[in-house]
C-alpha cells in the first residue's frame, strides 16, 4: 500500500524536512502544528487560548484536505511549555471535539519550536 502526502495553503507550509501529514491506507499521520498563521507563517500573537485555537484550526485544515474531519481524530498528542495551562487547553479542546473524544497525552516540554506555547500531532482513521 503506498503512501500520500497532505499538504493545504489552509495550514502553515512545514517548516523543516516534514509533510503536513501523510496517509497511508485510511490513516492519516499529522505532524506536530504549533500556532502559526498560515498566510504569514509568523506564531500568532496571545495567550494560551489564542494559540491552541490556532492549532486546532491549522489541525482541522489538514484534516479536510486529508478527506475527513477532526471528529475522525483517534490519537492526539498535546505538547505544552508550561502544565499549568492545562485547563485552558482542556476548555478549547472542547470547543472543537465532541464526545466519543479522541485518546490523548498531554506533555509539558521543555521549548517547542518558534518559541509557541503548546504543539499538538495526531492520527485520523477515515470511514
Amino acid at each position: 500500500m503506498s503512501r500520500s502526502i497532505i499538504a493545504t495553503e489552509q495550514a502553515p507550509a512545514a517548516i523543516g524536512p516534514y509533510s503536513q501529514a501523510v496517509r497511508h491506507g485510511n490513516t492519516v499521520y499529522f505532524s506536530g502544528q504549533i500556532p502559526l498563521d498560515p498566510a504569514t507563517g509568523a506564531l500568532v500573537e496571545g495567550d494560551i487560548s489564542v494559540q491552541t485555537r490556532r492549532v486546532f484550526d491549522n489541525l482541522e485544515a489538514v484534516a479536510k484536505a486529508a478527506g475527513g474531519s477532526l471528529g475522525q481524530i483517534v490519537r492526539m498528542g498535546i505538547y505544552v511549555t508550561d502544565l499549568v495551562n492545562f485547563a485552558a487547553v482542556n476548555a478549547v479542546m472542547a470547543d472543537y471535539f465532541q464526545q466519543p473524544y479522541p485518546a490523548r497525552s498531554t506533555i509539558e516540554v521543555a521549548g517547542l519550536p518558534k518559541a509557541a506555547q503548546v504543539e499538538v500531532d495526531a492520527i485520523m482513521v477515515l470511514d
